[in-house]
């Protein structure tokens, strides 16, 4: 008993010792545009779209194929995400460009004859990758929105390509880190593993991304689905064992959708809807946690973090059983969103105790994911504003690198249930509605967003980090409509992260006081700190007198860039 309280103590001091970054700092600000993303260099592909009279979506193409470059861990071509536009009359639009099952896929792939799930073989490797959905989803978003021409916007990124860029500290380590990885999983030798060893300013040259972003530009959607491209990926596929086809490629095709948007208090929630549990989700929580004075209660203290725990666990719960591809399965949006609903999940909170997990089932809706995805926020000079997840899933994705393509593949794979109630490798159960079959679209948390707040643009917000992707933006909007923080200190605010099973609580190391991380012990909570932190956002706020303040998380390289 005393190892154990000792123990515990240990852990606690531990999360406490680090304070969380400046709550009260403020972002940059600027007059007419705002571009915040993973990179430095992306951010400044976008705001040079947007000073050459580029609207939002133009910025937002130039930025995807830019982070495909220089942020090479989850900026991509080979993977897939998701997209909200609100326009400056205030119409919105939603674009799934999520990766999907190849045709050859099935429910029990990655099962043995037994039945018993074959660890990692969803994670790494050449079986773990779906169709990516990024280069269509770009061709689909400019073809609707965009204003520039679209070799403009491919220009940058085959440049920076070509001549190489250098490397960041962090992006050396992060090849570094994975670079033995890179050489099994891969049947070519990757251009990231020429050096034995990166350091900071090392310059990355990718003469062969350059040229399949070439004939992207050229070509457009033929350009990587067809033609070279598509037979590069074919023969990565049959070298290293995978399932993936030209077909697959050919028959591949993003998807419009309507966003998911609701009034929760002071604020009107524009999110992305299934297969994303992000919107969903995030709106669950809002009104959930309106229900309670949290600003009498304090900014992460004892008993505003229990509650918003408990809201997580029982959100997370209803993730893991009613979500899923909604071309594939009957997901109950209106009844989940319903306020009697969420009231009723609300009531089964104590504010005394915490809940066990076990007890906590996803609710019956009333009858009628890697942490190394990336988030970009844009606004433009029109008033345009773009909310944007795209990811590889894991850090590199599958480590696969195409040979003579130049480009990773996603592991996207995993975030479908390998075997309903089975966890994936972050932890997420899933059930039937997010089983595998061939052409469906795996359940994501990307949480893409936008917010307005009497009818005006407010806050354009999202964030990487897999299965923390939806608390990160929960906390990150509670931080600034809440407790009042600008853009930069909520971003930069300790974050905790509860997803139902495991039953744990993860905190960034000084995210709660050693009293408060004591108090919620006593509740029942169980807090281990996470190494690293939770998330990494991109936010923008319009400020009362119409300016726009940058949120970049310090967390990563991320940079605002703006006019």
């Amino acid at each position: 008993m005393y190892i154990r309280i000792a123990s515990y103590l240990f852990i606690l001091l531990a999360i406490t010792a680090c304070s969380g970054g400046d709550i009260r700092e403020k972002g940059l600000v600027t007059e007419q545009a705002m571009v915040v993303t993973a990179h430095p260099l992306a951010s400044d592909v976008g705001k040079a779209v947007l000073r050459r009279g580029g609207n939002a979506v133009d910025a937002a193409v130039a930025v995807q194929f830019a982070l495909a470059v220089v942020y090479p861990d989850a900026g991509n071509i080979g993977g897939g995400g998701f997209l909200v536009l609100r326009q400056q009359d205030g119409s919105v639009d939603a674009l799934d460009y999520r990766e999907m099952a190849p045709a050859a896929a099935h429910r029990d792939m990655y099962l043995d004859a037994q039945g018993q799930v074959l660890t990692g073989l969803s994670f790494k490797g050449h079986l773990s990758t779906g169709v990516p959905g990024t280069v269509d989803g770009m061709v689909e978003a400019h073809a609707r929105y965009g204003s520039l021409p679209w070799q403009d916007l491919l220009q940058p990124a085959v440049d920076l390509a070509t001549r190489g860029f250098p490397l960041t500290e962090k992006e050396a380590e992060k090849l570094n880190e994975h670079r033995e990885d890179f050489i099994r999983y891969s049947t070519t030798r990757p251009g990231f593993i020429l050096k034995d060893r990166w350091r900071e300013g090392d310059k990355l040259r990718l003469p062969e991304l350059a040229q399949s972003l070439a004939r992207i530009r050229d070509k457009g959607r033929a350009g990587f689905y067809e033609g070279p491209t598509a037979d590069l990926l074919a023969a990565e596929m049959e070298r290293g064992g995978g399932v993936m086809t030209k077909e697959d490629l050919k028959n591949y095709k993003s998807v419009w959708r309507q966003p998911i948007t609701q009034q929760v208090g002071g604020i009107h929630v524009i999110s992305m809807p299934p297969p994303s549990s992000g919107g969903i989700a995030l709106i669950q929580l809002l009104a959930m946690a309106e229900a309670y004075p949290l600003k009498e209660w304090g900014w992460n203290t004892a008993r505003y973090a229990h509650l918003l725990i408990e809201a997580e666990r029982r959100v997370y719960a209803d993730r893991a059983t009613h979500l899923g591809d909604p071309d594939f399965y009957d997901v109950p949006v209106e009844e989940l969103l319903d306020t009697a609903y969420i009231r009723s999940r609300r009531k089964g909170i104590s504010l005394d105790r915490a809940t066990d997990s076990e007890y906590v089932s996803a609710g019956m809706a009333a009858p009628v994911e890697s942490h190394h995805t990336t988030h970009y926020s844009i606004v433009d000079p029109q008033g345009n504003a773009i909310s944007v997840t795209t990811t590889l899933n894991s850090s590199f994705g599958s480590k696969v690198y195409v040979g003579g393509a130049g480009f990773l593949l996603n592991n996207e794979m995993d975030d479908f249930s390998a075997k309903p109630g089975y966890p994936n490798d972050y932890g997420l159960v899933g059930g039937e509605a997010n089983a595998i079959a061939p052409g469906k679209r795996m359940l994501s948390s990307m949480a893409p967003t936008i917010l307005e707040k009497e009818g005006e643009l407010f806050m354009v917000v999202g964030s990487m980090g897999g299965s923390t992707i939806i608390t990160t933006v929960f906390q990150i909007i509670l931080n600034v409509t809440t407790h009042g923080m600008p853009m930069q200190g909520a971003i930069n605010a300790g974050r905790f992260h509860h997803q139902w099973k495991p039953d744990w609580v993860l905190s960034e190391w000084g995210s709660l006081g050693f009293w408060d991380g004591l108090r919620l012990w006593l509740k029942g909570h169980k807090v281990l700190p996470k190494p690293g932190g939770i998330g990494r956002a991109a936010g923008i706020l319009v400020l009362p007198d119409g300016r726009l303040e940058g949120g970049a998380d310090p967390r990563g390289d991320d940079a605002s860039a703006g006019f």
